[in-house]
């Protein structure tokens, strides 16, 4: 059968790596003859259709006409070319960015260096007093940290906040200077501090782990990046970390890491955590081996996994923490965080009343009692740096209740809902119905019932059936149904509403009936 390029997309985005493959498959030839047609270098051509194409299935998800994969494929490849041959520009990291005043091949100062530093030095000159007087003495005057302010940690700090702000104002009044992928990447050294297993014990002998928090820290101490993993991604790196009940040896993954590794005489030189697109952060594995060094790109998660399992170093580019490290006082790098897990991102400042344990019927179906028995969450949350988990909130009024976006490009998706055990509706048919108000939501705004099956473990079996309806713009109130048969070997039921994207959508009047025999489809 002949797929389109937007039924690949979505079986990419749902997992499928072949399907991927395909669309790279069959876009090469046009990527490679755009890229050579721009470069003129072949050697460079090679370059930048990978980096394109790697641009590309990190970003899948933002795609939203996947039909029109080619026509965005070639916008990747332009910007990638774009970036390469970009004079560098101001880049704004950890450490000092580039020379004030880099010279040209004939020695002298060009129009593009005299504009970036006149562009450094106007952000400078709106600074605070304080952070001003630190960034000229530390990089103009060439003082140590240590003659700057009262001690060497005020002076860190201040200067930490300097550069924020640094890149803040450069952000918004010369984005030009700002590249999309620089040839030059300062990388800094750090170390895994902490893996702590997120909310911990439940107190009864039963453990929850729902997030794993990561501390990375430089060098020096001075500095500590906080990294909020899921809990099928930390997992591993918490084991390793000592996270595991039992000592019997090392963990499995420490274990048939390497030894896959001594199989095919290769090991791990470094890993290296840094963006790939706008915000989407993963980790690159570098490997040297008989055939050469090579290197593969995971999620964070699993690459600091492979750096722990193999005492390979680990790096983190300077943007990333100029932008997300915070200054640590001291030697306890993991305090001032653990009060800063997604779950703030919440509208409760606690979980509701069994939270997370399934019921056997619906409840609070009025939202007289605020969200209780709501569930609030999506990928949103599902973001290591913290930087979207504001991005959507949830709130109940009036026996209704809203799900919104907070910010105009929220990341990821939300969701409202609940779940409980099927074991009431099986063999039947179920019809969830709601009043809803849309207010511009975004192209996937949805009513969804979804059955999930008795585990199958190893078969397809096990997937969620998802029924759902889409809802659309509309001031007033609308009535939607979603209507679904629930097979004897159901699990558990989800229903609610979800948004991806910008928007606000109401809700009131749910109800989660059975549907009288007559009506059965």
């Amino acid at each position: 059968m002949d797929l389109s390029d937007g039924d690949l997309v979505e079986l990419a985005r749902g997992g499928d790596a072949a399907a991927f493959r395909l669309l790279v498959e069959r876009h090469r030839t046009s990527a490679r003859s755009r890229a050579l047609r721009l470069s003129g270098d072949p050697h460079e051509t090679d370059d930048i259709v990978q980096e394109s194409f790697l641009r590309a299935f990190l970003a899948l998800n933002r795609l939203r006409d996947p039909d029109r994969f080619g026509g965005w494929l070639a916008g990747i490849v332009t910007n990638v070319h774009r970036a390469n041959k970009r004079r560098a520009p101001v880049i704004l990291l950890a450490e000092w960015p580039e020379w004030l005043q880099p010279t040209s091949q004939q020695g002298l100062p060009s129009a593009d260096d005299l504009d970036r530093a006149a562009a450094l030095r106007e952000a400078i000159a709106v600074l605070p007093a304080g952070q001003r007087q630190a960034v000229e003495k530390f990089y103009y005057a060439d003082l140590p940290s240590a003659d700057i302010g009262q001690s060497a940690a005020a002076a860190k700090t201040s200067l930490h906040k300097a550069r924020r702000r640094l890149r803040q104002h450069i952000e918004a009044y010369r984005p030009d200077l700002i590249p999309a992928l620089s040839a030059r990447k300062i990388m800094i050294t750090v170390r895994i501090a902490h893996a702590e297993a997120r909310p911990g014990s439940l107190g009864d002998g039963r453990f929850a782990l729902e997030h794993v928090l990561v501390v990375l820290t430089d060098e020096d101490g001075g500095r500590a990046l906080p990294l909020w993993l899921t809990a099928p991604e930390g997992y591993p790196l918490w084991k390793l970390a000592g996270g595991s009940d039992t000592a019997a040896g090392p963990p499995e993954q420490e274990d048939v890491t390497g030894r896959l590794l001594r199989a095919v005489g290769a090991s791990v030189t470094g890993v290296d955590i840094d963006e790939i697109g706008s915000e989407v952060t993963a980790a690159v594995i570098r490997l040297s081996g008989p055939a050469g060094t090579s290197s593969v790109t995971v999620r964070i998660g699993n690459g600091l996994a492979v750096a722990a399992a193999t005492e390979a170093p680990v790096r983190v580019s300077g943007a990333l923490m100029d932008r997300l490290a915070r200054p640590v006082a001291g030697t306890d790098s993991l305090t001032p965080f653990l009060g800063s897990e997604p779950a703030a991102a919440g509208v409760q400042s606690r979980p509701p009343r069994n939270a997370g344990r399934l019921r056997y019927e619906p409840r609070n179906l009025a939202f007289g009692d605020g969200l209780e028995g709501w569930v609030f969450g999506g990928s949103f949350r599902a973001d290591p740096t913290g930087c979207h988990w504001q991005d959507y909130t949830a709130a109940a009024q009036d026996r209704s209740a809203v799900l919104a976006s907070a910010v105009a490009h929220p990341g990821g998706s939300a969701f409202l809902g609940q779940a409980i055990w099927a074991d009431e509706y099986r063999d039947s048919t179920v019809r969830l119905r709601a009043d809803i108000r849309a207010e511009a939501p975004a192209s996937a705004a949805e009513l969804h019932l979804q059955i999930v099956p008795e585990e199958s473990p190893g078969t397809s079996d096990d997937r969620p059936d998802d029924h759902v309806v889409v809802i659309t713009d509309s001031r007033d109130w609308t009535s939607y149904d979603v209507t679904a048969g629930i097979p004897g070997n159901a699990r558990a039921l989800r229903f609610g509403i979800t948004l991806d994207g910008s928007g606000r959508i109401a809700l009131r009047n749910v109800q989660l009936d059975r549907c009288p025999a007559a009506q059965t489809p």
